[in-house]
């Protein structure tokens, strides 16, 4: 499982889209000591990482009312990169009326590889409509975020808006949800989220007191995307 990006999915209150289910849920092979990134986290193995996160996950799920589905590929550290397995059968079984919630892929390579792989899959206008959420707390970090300036800030910024931007080099990207939570729907995001717990210390270490109120993950920002110079595409609703 990737580090956590809480996203639109842990939101109460409101309609998203479908949240997308978590691509790097595979085990790592067997025997790989912890990476980096688990060992920080205090896990003395990689199966002993990979198995308490898919039970975090399950928790989160629980709360939020969804399914857990995972497919089965492991976090970058154990993997060599390649197509992610199971992505293309996914959205090949889906109805044309979905609309696949993606990450932006802001400072996280597993985000950006499952950003690229998926929107190139969803090319054919008449499919499953894309979105893509901004990767919190990452884009939280840019002054100004949870304002009507957010979108300009994070455009513009070097330490994290490198995402949108390539993003928006591909895409017609439009604003589909601009969301500030109130307190009913923060305190549900907030409990899916420390459902992670194995990983909050750490994320706190980079990115400060994220779960804090007021703070950056009560304001989430998502965008409908249709490809540059595509005409017949419709632009969904939201």
């Amino acid at each position: 499982m990737t580090r956590p990006s809480p996203s639109p999915a842990c939101s109460a209150g409101w309609t998203a889209p479908a949240p997308w289910p978590p691509s790097h849920g595979g085990a790592p092979p067997e025997g790989a000591p912890a990476s980096w990134w688990d060992a920080g986290c205090g896990f003395a193995t990689a199966a002993e990482a990979h198995r308490t996160r898919l039970e975090e996950d399950a928790r989160a799920c629980a709360l939020m009312g969804v399914e857990q589905l995972t497919l089965p590929n492991a976090d970058s550290p154990y993997r060599d990169g390649g197509p992610l397995t199971g992505l293309a059968e996914l959205l090949r079984d889906l109805h044309p009326d979905t609309r696949v919630l993606l990450p932006l892929g802001t400072n996280q390579p597993d985000h950006a590889a499952v950003r690229d792989q998926a929107l190139a899959l969803l090319a054919d206008p008449a499919g499953p409509r894309p979105y893509v959420y901004a990767d919190l707390p990452y884009t939280g970090a840019v002054r100004r975020w949870g304002t009507d300036a957010a979108v300009e800030r994070l455009a513009g910024d070097p330490a994290y808006g490198g995402a949108l931007r390539e993003t928006a080099a591909r895409h017609r990207m439009r604003v589909a949800y601009d969301v500030r939570l109130d307190d009913t729907e923060w305190a549900a995001k907030r409990a899916a989220i420390v459902c992670h717990s194995s990983q909050l210390a750490p994320v706190a270490v980079g990115h400060g007191p994220f779960l804090r109120k007021p703070g950056p993950l009560q304001a989430e920002l998502v965008w409908a995307l249709e490809p540059l110079g595509d005409t017949t595409a419709h632009t969904p609703e939201p």
